[in-house]
Protein backbone atom coordinates (compact mmCIF):
# COMPACT_ATOMS: atom_id res chain seq x y z
CA UNK A 1 0.00 0.00 0.00
CA UNK A 2 1.46 3.37 -0.98
CA UNK A 3 1.14 6.60 1.02
CA UNK A 4 -1.85 7.85 -0.98
CA UNK A 5 -3.77 4.61 -0.37
CA UNK A 6 -2.77 4.65 3.30
CA UNK A 7 -4.10 8.20 3.77
CA UNK A 8 -7.33 7.26 1.97
CA UNK A 9 -7.71 4.29 4.33
CA UNK A 10 -7.17 6.54 7.38
CA UNK A 11 -9.67 9.08 6.03
CA UNK A 12 -12.35 6.45 5.32
CA UNK A 13 -11.84 4.73 8.66
CA UNK A 14 -12.20 8.00 10.59
CA UNK A 15 -15.21 9.09 8.52
CA UNK A 16 -16.99 5.80 9.23
CA UNK A 17 -16.01 5.48 12.89
CA UNK A 18 -18.18 6.65 15.77
CA UNK A 19 -15.31 6.27 18.23
CA UNK A 20 -11.79 7.75 18.27
CA UNK A 21 -9.11 5.61 16.63
CA UNK A 22 -5.57 5.37 18.00
CA UNK A 23 -2.60 6.19 15.81
CA UNK A 24 -0.91 2.99 16.97
CA UNK A 25 -3.93 1.02 15.75
CA UNK A 26 -3.47 2.47 12.26
CA UNK A 27 0.29 1.86 12.40
CA UNK A 28 -0.14 -1.81 13.34
CA UNK A 29 -2.86 -2.43 10.78
CA UNK A 30 -0.95 -0.70 7.97
CA UNK A 31 2.51 -2.02 8.85
CA UNK A 32 4.13 1.39 9.38
CA UNK A 33 5.43 3.36 12.36
CA UNK A 34 3.32 5.65 14.51
CA UNK A 35 5.42 8.56 13.18
CA UNK A 36 4.29 7.77 9.62
CA UNK A 37 0.66 7.91 10.79
CA UNK A 38 1.28 11.28 12.51
CA UNK A 39 2.71 12.58 9.23
CA UNK A 40 -0.26 11.18 7.26
CA UNK A 41 -2.69 12.86 9.68
CA UNK A 42 -0.82 16.17 9.25
CA UNK A 43 -1.06 15.86 5.44
CA UNK A 44 -4.78 15.04 5.65
CA UNK A 45 -5.34 18.07 7.91
CA UNK A 46 -3.40 20.29 5.49
CA UNK A 47 -5.71 19.10 2.71
CA UNK A 48 -8.66 20.46 4.71
CA UNK A 49 -9.86 17.38 6.59
CA UNK A 50 -11.02 18.22 10.12
CA UNK A 51 -9.17 15.57 12.15
CA UNK A 52 -9.06 16.15 15.88
CA UNK A 53 -6.67 14.46 18.29
CA UNK A 54 -8.31 13.49 21.59
CA UNK A 55 -6.83 11.56 24.53
CA UNK A 56 -8.63 8.49 23.14
CA UNK A 57 -7.38 8.84 19.56
CA UNK A 58 -8.19 10.63 16.32
CA UNK A 59 -11.72 11.57 15.27
CA UNK A 60 -13.48 13.44 12.51
CA UNK A 61 -16.37 15.23 14.22
CA UNK A 62 -19.77 14.44 12.81
CA UNK A 63 -22.01 17.39 12.04
CA UNK A 64 -24.31 17.39 15.05
CA UNK A 65 -26.44 20.31 13.92
CA UNK A 66 -29.19 19.29 16.32
CA UNK A 67 -26.93 19.84 19.36
CA UNK A 68 -26.89 23.12 21.25
CA UNK A 69 -23.41 24.37 22.07
CA UNK A 70 -22.33 26.74 24.84
CA UNK A 71 -18.96 27.88 26.15
CA UNK A 72 -18.89 28.07 29.93
CA UNK A 73 -16.27 29.49 32.26
CA UNK A 74 -15.63 27.55 35.44
CA UNK A 75 -13.19 27.64 38.33
CA UNK A 76 -12.23 24.88 40.76
CA UNK A 77 -9.18 22.95 41.92
CA UNK A 78 -7.90 19.67 40.51
CA UNK A 79 -9.75 17.64 43.13
CA UNK A 80 -13.11 18.74 41.69
CA UNK A 81 -12.55 17.74 38.05
CA UNK A 82 -14.42 14.45 38.36
CA UNK A 83 -17.41 16.02 40.10
CA UNK A 84 -17.57 18.84 37.51
CA UNK A 85 -17.48 16.44 34.54
CA UNK A 86 -20.01 14.08 36.15
CA UNK A 87 -22.36 17.00 36.71
CA UNK A 88 -22.29 17.83 32.99
CA UNK A 89 -22.69 14.31 31.58
CA UNK A 90 -25.30 13.33 34.20
CA UNK A 91 -27.68 15.89 32.70
CA UNK A 92 -27.01 14.95 29.09
CA UNK A 93 -24.06 17.18 28.28
CA UNK A 94 -20.94 16.45 26.28
CA UNK A 95 -17.70 18.15 27.29
CA UNK A 96 -16.10 18.86 23.94
CA UNK A 97 -12.93 20.60 25.13
CA UNK A 98 -11.04 22.36 27.88
CA UNK A 99 -9.43 25.76 27.27
CA UNK A 100 -7.17 27.95 29.38
CA UNK A 101 -5.87 31.44 28.67
CA UNK A 102 -2.14 31.44 29.36
CA UNK A 103 -0.39 34.83 29.86
CA UNK A 104 2.52 33.85 27.59
CA UNK A 105 1.15 31.27 25.15
CA UNK A 106 -2.39 32.60 24.78
CA UNK A 107 -5.21 30.12 24.38
CA UNK A 108 -4.34 26.47 25.07
CA UNK A 109 -7.08 24.06 24.00
CA UNK A 110 -7.43 20.31 24.30
CA UNK A 111 -10.25 18.25 22.81
CA UNK A 112 -11.48 15.80 25.45
CA UNK A 113 -14.90 14.67 24.11
CA UNK A 114 -16.25 13.33 27.41
CA UNK A 115 -19.79 12.02 26.83
CA UNK A 116 -20.56 9.44 29.52
CA UNK A 117 -19.80 8.61 33.14
CA UNK A 118 -17.51 5.89 31.81
CA UNK A 119 -15.62 8.55 29.80
CA UNK A 120 -15.29 10.61 33.00
CA UNK A 121 -13.89 7.57 34.81
CA UNK A 122 -11.35 6.89 32.02
CA UNK A 123 -10.32 10.56 31.90
CA UNK A 124 -9.72 10.74 35.66
CA UNK A 125 -7.79 7.43 35.63
CA UNK A 126 -5.59 8.77 32.85
CA UNK A 127 -4.82 11.96 34.82
CA UNK A 128 -3.97 9.89 37.90
CA UNK A 129 -1.97 7.20 36.07
CA UNK A 130 0.07 9.69 34.08
CA UNK A 131 0.52 11.90 37.15
CA UNK A 132 -0.25 14.74 34.75
CA UNK A 133 -1.19 18.20 35.90
CA UNK A 134 -4.51 19.31 34.39
CA UNK A 135 -4.60 22.50 32.31
CA UNK A 136 -6.51 24.32 35.07
CA UNK A 137 -3.33 24.18 37.17
CA UNK A 138 -1.86 26.82 34.81
CA UNK A 139 -4.59 29.35 35.59
CA UNK A 140 -5.42 28.91 39.28
CA UNK A 141 -8.41 26.76 38.35
CA UNK A 142 -10.05 29.05 35.78
CA UNK A 143 -10.88 27.33 32.50
CA UNK A 144 -13.50 27.06 29.80
CA UNK A 145 -15.44 24.14 28.36
CA UNK A 146 -17.47 23.92 25.19
CA UNK A 147 -20.45 21.82 26.17
CA UNK A 148 -23.05 20.33 23.86
CA UNK A 149 -26.62 19.29 24.72
CA UNK A 150 -29.62 18.00 22.85
CA UNK A 151 -32.03 20.56 24.31
CA UNK A 152 -32.30 23.83 26.22
CA UNK A 153 -33.72 22.09 29.30
CA UNK A 154 -30.58 19.95 29.74
CA UNK A 155 -28.34 22.97 29.21
CA UNK A 156 -30.22 24.99 31.84
CA UNK A 157 -30.01 22.09 34.32
CA UNK A 158 -26.24 21.75 33.79
CA UNK A 159 -25.73 25.49 34.28
CA UNK A 160 -27.88 25.42 37.43
CA UNK A 161 -25.96 22.46 38.93
CA UNK A 162 -22.53 23.97 38.16
CA UNK A 163 -23.68 27.27 39.67
CA UNK A 164 -24.99 25.52 42.82
CA UNK A 165 -21.64 23.76 43.28
CA UNK A 166 -19.83 27.10 42.97
CA UNK A 167 -17.94 26.11 39.81
CA UNK A 168 -19.58 28.42 37.29
CA UNK A 169 -18.19 31.90 36.75
CA UNK A 170 -21.11 34.08 35.73
CA UNK A 171 -21.03 35.83 32.38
Amino acid sequence: MDSKQRREYIKETLNNSLEPRKGQEFASRLGVTRQIIVKDIAILRASGLNIIATPEGYIIPKNDKHLLEKIITVCHNGNSIEEELQCIVKYGGIIKDVVVEHPIYGQIKSMIMVKTLYDVEKFIKKINNEKAKPLLSLTSGVHLHTIQCENEESLKEIIKKLKNKGYLIEE
